[in-house]
């Protein structure tokens, strides 16, 4: 049967997230990452504890409320950032976005994910849950500083004035 896969590729499943979960090694850290979401759509806990780390694996319990909720469906996944996780690396991060709808509810969970490879397949490693925006330093410009616009005025006879009269 051909469908679009649930992870949002638009590529059919088949070709997707469908061998991974098959039990072909996904090739990247995106990759995986995109066919546990699938996995989760399809309540395959055995697919989701296999591609846990081994020390994860042993803690973590897959047949808990939240996996086999029949009341939660992930409606979307939206992959916000990567950072290695290719063919030739060995660990990478996955930040992403997962929408679902519980209980009537839509509701979104934002997860930065870390893998890793083990035996040379890649695995989840855990991650951060609504991990913190990277803090943007903006520096607060003198009264008596040269103007940032180059004129040459210092910004109190400059830019700042006209910011007063706007």
């Amino acid at each position: 049967m051909n469908y679009a896969c649930l992870c949002g590729s638009g590529t059919d499943y088949n070709k997707c997230c469908g061998p991974y979960i098959a039990g072909l090694a996904a090739p990247t850290a995106e990759a995986l990452m995109r066919s546990r979401y699938t996995a989760h759509c399809l309540k395959d806990t055995i697919y989701l504890s296999e591609t846990l780390d081994s020390k994860s694996r042993l803690r973590e319990d897959f047949e808990s409320e939240e996996v086999l909720n029949t009341d939660l469906k992930w409606v979307g996944l939206e992959i916000l950032n990567t950072s290695e996780g290719n063919l030739d690396d060995e660990i990478g991060t996955v930040e992403f976005v997962a929408k679902y709808k519980a209980d009537g509810n839509f509701g979104v969970h934002h997860e930065r994910s870390n893998f890793q490879r083990e035996a040379g397949r890649w695995v989840c490693v855990g991650g951060e849950i609504n991990p913190k925006q990277d803090q943007r330093i903006v520096k607060k410009i003198g009264r008596n500083e040269l103007c940032p616009c180059r004129s040459g005025k210092k910004y109190k006879k400059c830019c700042a004035t006209k910011l007063k009269k706007s």
